[in-house]
């Protein structure tokens, strides 16, 4: 039973964990007491399922459990104060049928606390991945390559600095919901992006990240299913995704985009991505992630080169006017390199180099450096690749650059 025990309480903690967070945040208003008791309610369950069985209703069971275990916290904080008792006894009166009771606007409204805009944003992400995605501290701590007393003390500050906030559990009022959204939708996909490309660690993707990503996107779709830009993140984050399984070799190096196999990506992916990406542009206007999400379906679509490469310059110039940022700027010089040659991507890319905010990203000399070796400036592109590998930390990404240094050294020699 134990093993029948243990894959209940991960299906169930995987499908319910927000739900029932949002449920005892609501009933208690302090999102720390809320998070530590449902936590508590899944390791009894774990206990008490393999001893008696697993009932019928497991959420049900864990709703009740956390409750209580919600209470005893209450009790053990403030038992002396006339605000607790007033607090349990109205909660104890209330009966089991208020369990189904959580809503839609609960755990929109857990989604924007962990996303509330006095919070810096590794404290988003934290609270994000803890309260929402339901990820260990020990996990996101491992994912974020920070010690784990680190990360707990992180989420103890994001918590009391929520409920120190005034914050209250409850439909979320119009006038604010479209910058808390926002928020919750860049916290997102820096989770996402942070999976697909790590910053830190031996690997170059962290599948756990995407796929917390992916679930949180998935979550705020089923809750605001005519948002859209919710549709077109998850477009987006679906179309980049599809991709994974090409981006390596079988030795694990780094396979740029020209040169992967496209039979290696997933389909199924990139038929939803285009298919939500169609709801959210018959929706609204196009905003950043319609455009982004755009341009990943340019590539994933099975067109001549160089319409495809027209298209994402016409898509990152609508996206520059959008959303100004020298990293679209950057992509942008790729793009009409490929239409134009590499000098024209080159103008651009030196007009880049006195940016304050790509100094020390190591894909702005090596977009540099790629563009000289096409044009055939191979002792160029060399100067230019070294600097690229002085500042990449990622060992995925220096191999790929020693790689191309070689390439351009033989071919100079």
């Amino acid at each position: 039973m134990t093993g029948a025990a243990a894959e209940a309480i991960e299906e169930v903690y995987r499908d319910h964990w927000p739900r029932l967070v949002a449920l005892i945040l609501r009933q208690f208003q302090d999102l720390d007491i809320a998070e530590e008791a449902v936590q508590d309610s899944f390791v009894a369950a774990l206990h008490a399922w393999a001893r008696d069985g697993i009932p019928r209703d497991r959420f049900a069971w864990l709703a009740v459990a956390s409750r209580r275990r919600a209470l005893d916290r209450v009790r053990r904080r403030n038992a002396s104060t006339r605000t607790a008792e007033r607090l349990i006894a109205t909660i104890e009166t209330e009966q089991a049928t208020d369990i189904e009771s959580v809503s839609a606007d609960d755990e929109l409204s857990l989604v924007l606390a962990c996303s509330h805009p006095s919070l810096a944003p590794d404290a988003q992400v934290a609270l994000t991945l803890r309260c929402v995605a339901g990820m260990s501290p020990a996990a996101i701590a491992r994912a974020f390559l920070v010690p784990e007393r680190t990360l707990q003390q992180r989420l103890v500050r994001a918590k009391r600095k929520v409920r120190d906030s005034g914050l209250r559990l409850r439909p979320p009022i119009e006038n604010e919901l479209r910058e808390r959204i926002d928020s919750a939708l860049a916290v997102t996909y820096l989770i996402f992006n942070e999976g697909y490309a790590s910053t830190a660690g031996e690997d170059l993707m962290r599948v756990d990240l995407t796929a917390e990503a992916l679930f949180l996107g998935q979550r705020m779709l089923r809750l605001l299913p005519e948002d859209p830009d919710v549709l077109a993140l998850n477009a987006l984050m679906l179309l980049i995704d599809s991709r994974r399984d090409a981006r390596l070799s079988t030795e694990s190096d780094l396979i740029p985009l020209e040169d992967q196999d496209r039979s290696l990506w997933d389909q199924e992916k990139i038929f939803e991505g285009i298919r939500l990406l169609d709801t959210a542009l018959r929706l609204g206007r196009p905003g950043r992630f319609h455009l982004e999400a755009a341009i990943a379906a340019a590539h994933a679509t099975i067109v001549p080169e160089q319409e495809k490469w027209l298209q994402v310059v016409a898509l990152y110039g609508e996206l520059l006017r959008v959303h100004p940022s020298p990293l679209y700027e950057l992509n942008r010089s790729v793009a009409v390199a490929m239409v134009y040659g590499p000098e024209a991507g080159l103008e651009i890319v030196r007009q880049l180099e006195g940016d304050a905010a790509l100094t020390g990203y190591q894909w702005l000399p090596a977009t540099k450096a790629d563009m000289k070796r096409r044009a055939g400036l191979y002792e160029d592109a060399a100067v230019d690749y070294e600097k690229a590998l002085t500042l990449a930390t990622n060992p995925v990404e220096r191999r790929y650059l020693q790689r191309r240094l070689n390439q351009v050294r033989s071919a100079k020699g």
